[in-house]
């Protein structure tokens, strides 16, 4: 079971489903948080029911950073599917044939953004529309969002939030599940990954309902490769894939779909909420800069931080995957053990984990050696009005818990449940 952390609250992914009135004027719109996750029963994800849920989903995801807790950091992250046009819908049979999804899908885009830096999410975006049922013009000066100015690219995606022929769709990979990926004893890399969460997108349309007529793909890799890949995969549903390099800057529904992903990444990185709080609360804040591996403010920010957690390194916005965090940690191929302002700043914690003297693991019924009477107890020589020496036998104090498990509220497993 998954459960999401926000600013001032926990919300479980399992908590029954809210929605909006049909009149969308709910002076406090809800969404339901297991939207955001795909099915544990069909695995398909689910669209939002209108625009205010839509908005209210990606307020939380992006302001609030709403995710999974650490403590349940495994399968996909969020997926956030808006809700969907009604220009975009498959036209009845009893319409005009010339609208009918036949050759009248809609054009999608895909691209990403966050790939390189070693501090927060990889986010993709996708942004559709169809061609010419669109009764609202589509804006005329999407572009890579790379090449945009922030106000400009902000005001595009205020836009696409607004449009009522628009939808999009937004997958973030956090740092933790880059990280665990690629740190598998078989390596799952970030281009496996950015194909299999562009395929997500596209399925995650094709499971609205949507036919999709042609698909813009920023490459990650080969082209052409790719493109194969892509057609294999979705063999049968008649979609032509466009996969070019810097096809954010040729086609407007992949420009759309970059300001998706990097106006989104930059919101959750500026907005972070600490998951390790009150705990912990990494030095300087938010003062990381870009989070690349090359602006002097993060390397500033990575140096002042490694190990301030101890054991854990790092705080899971960092991807411990990167090389640089590696090197900091002592576990990369230049890892020495650091310069920080403490000596051992920059080296791995070395951890020694004791078992207490009556873990079941030590007992006959564990299948482990059987103790004897003395593993429990201590000898201890006692003199009598100093006279006598006697020798006495007194039970063994228990050691105290780490204060990690205390903090963490971690208690000892006692029963699973089938």
């Amino acid at each position: 079971h998954f459960a999401t952390m926000t600013s001032e609250k926990s919300v479980s992914f399992d908590d029954p489903v809210d929605t909006l009135g049909d009149d969308d004027t709910s002076s406090s719109p809800l969404f339901d948080p297991a939207s955001l996750l795909p099915s544990p029963i069909t695995g398909k994800s689910t669209p939002q029911p209108n625009r205010s849920a839509t908005k209210a989903a990606l307020h939380a995801l992006l302001s609030e950073t709403l995710r999974p807790s650490p403590c349940n950091v495994f399968g996909s992250g969020p997926l956030l599917v808006s809700d969907i046009p009604q220009s975009a819908k498959p036209s009845s049979k009893d319409e005009d044939s010339s609208t009918s999804s036949s050759g009248g899908g809609v054009i999608m885009g895909i691209d990403e953004a966050g790939r390189g830096p070693a501090l927060g999410p990889m986010t993709y975006g996708a942004a559709y529309w169809h061609p010419t049922k669109s009764k609202t013009t589509i804006p005329a000066d999407f572009n890579d969002s790379k090449q945009l100015s922030v106000d400009k690219r902000q005001l595009l995606f205020e836009k696409i939030q607004s449009h009522d022929d628009i939808g999009f769709v937004l997958r973030i990979i956090h740092a933790s599940e880059v990280s665990r990926n690629m740190m598998r004893k078989t390596p799952y890399n970030l281009n496996a990954m950015s194909h299999d969460c562009a395929m997500e997108l596209i399925w995650a349309v094709l499971h609205a309902g949507i036919d999709i007529d042609t698909c813009y793909v920023d490459t990650v890799g080969m082209p052409d490769a790719y493109r194969q890949k892509l057609e294999g995969v979705f063999e049968g549903y008649n979609i032509n894939f466009v996969v070019e390099k810097k096809a954010d800057a040729k086609y407007a529904p992949c420009s759309a779909a970059s300001v998706v992903a990097k106006e989104s990444r930059d919101a959750i990185v500026q907005n972070w909420q600490w998951s390790e709080r009150p705990n912990y609360v990494p030095l300087n804040g938010h003062e990381f800069g870009s989070g690349y591996p090359s602006d002097p403010k993060c390397v500033s920010w990575m140096k002042g931080n490694c190990n301030v957690d101890r054991p854990f390194g790092f705080p899971d916005f960092v991807r411990f995957s990167w090389g640089p965090t590696k090197k900091l940690l002592g576990e990369g191929p230049d890892g020495s053990g650091g310069t920080g302002s403490d000596a051992d700043r920059g080296k791995r914690p070395i951890i020694k984990w004791e078992a207490d003297e009556d873990d079941e693991h030590n007992m006959n019924g564990g299948g482990g050696k059987q103790s004897s009477m003395q593993s429990f107890v201590v000898t201890k020589k006692v003199e009598d009005n100093g006279k006598k020496t006697t020798t006495v036998m007194q039970p063994k104090k228990k050691k105290p818990r780490l204060a990690i498990f205390n903090e963490m509220g971690v208690s000892r497993v006692a029963a699973f449940a089938e």
